[in-house]
């Protein structure tokens, strides 16, 4: 075999040369985990602000080598942005002095609208080489122990293009989400945002402060010992990144506000008929709410029988 057709075979195999991981956690553990399973990375290199969390992802195989972000932004073919969205001004704005000409960069945040403009502002005229994007995929769990290879296996991943974007720097995130067996869905940022603040972010604000509620309550010690399965289902993403979910709170407030605000009407009437002994708006209610969930639940395991993402 010549050199030449080696060389080709292994650019072929290997689309990715190096990719640069900042925020070893979860998201870009697992991510950089998919892709070295189903070799379509020659090299993982992890940047993050603790040393121990990122030795800690050599240790486990998640990343091979711990650089600093302005290496990675000079010599990667592909950033992953995985840090808390809260802190992507800051490392948009470190990087752009040293970013490579042909170097793409992406991300795994919850929310696109401040990601966007926090990239506007920090690489200016490079824009273009940054594809935002979000894998609907995730775990209470967190940090480099918790990566796994498998997380984004028939899950969707949204990404959002921007004008500014070239094909091959688009290609190059979708094919990468796709050697991660992820289903790819586009759609533009607000809509995004939107989307996301009803059915991800408000379940996480409603559990949180649902537990905190209990906490609080006179009865609370009582309350812990007796909850069951409901209180568990319910509760479950309370246990999320805190830092993670205090910064998309705050980045998608606009989106927040009105879903709470809404959310908060119906509780009004809810209230209402409770009050009034309203028996036929409750049992409306609670059989549309029965039946939406039901109909999604049946979707999901029709979908799953096909192979298809599940969420």
């Amino acid at each position: 075999m010549t050199a030449e057709r080696r060389a080709h075979q292994e650019q072929s195999s290997t689309p990715i040369g190096t990719l640069a991981v900042v925020g070893v956690g979860l998201i870009g553990g697992s991510f950089a985990l998919a892709l070295k399973k189903r070799g379509m990375v020659k090299r993982v290199w992890g940047v993050g602000r603790s040393t121990q969390t990122v030795s800690q992802a050599i240790a486990l195989g998640v990343v091979d080598e711990a650089v600093e972000l302005q290496k990675a932004a000079s010599e990667a073919d592909l950033v992953m942005m995985a840090a808390p969205v809260g802190a992507y001004a800051e490392l948009f704005e470190a990087m752009a002095p040293y970013l490579g000409r042909d170097a793409v960069i992406t991300d795994g945040g919850s929310t696109k609208g401040n990601v966007v403009a926090a990239a506007r502002a920090g690489l200016g005229a490079r824009i273009g080489q940054f594809v935002p994007a979000h894998p609907i995929a995730g775990s209470h769990e967190s940090g480099p122990q918790a990566a796994v290879a498998d997380l984004y296996c028939n899950r969707h991943v949204v990404i959002c293009p921007l004008a500014e974007n070239t094909p091959a720097a688009i290609e190059r995130v979708s094919s990468a989400w796709q050697a991660c067996q992820a289903r790819i869905v586009t759609m533009d940022v607000q809509q995004h945002d939107e989307v996301l603040a009803a059915v991800s972010h408000l379940p996480h604000w409603l559990a949180s402060l649902y537990v905190e509620h209990v906490a609080r309550d006179r009865n609370a010690d009582l309350n812990l010992q007796l909850a069951g399965a409901g209180f568990g289902d319910f509760s479950r993403i309370a246990q999320g990144s805190v830092e993670m979910w205090r910064d998309i709170f705050l980045a998608n407030r606009t989106a927040m506000l009105q879903q709470i605000d809404e959310l908060h009407a119906l509780l009004g009437q809810a209230r209402h008929a409770l009050e009034q002994n309203d028996a036929h708006w409750l049992e409306q209610t609670l059989a549309h709410a029965a039946q939406v969930r039901r109909q999604w639940g049946q979707q999901r395991e029709h979908a799953a029988a096909k192979g298809d993402p599940a969420s």
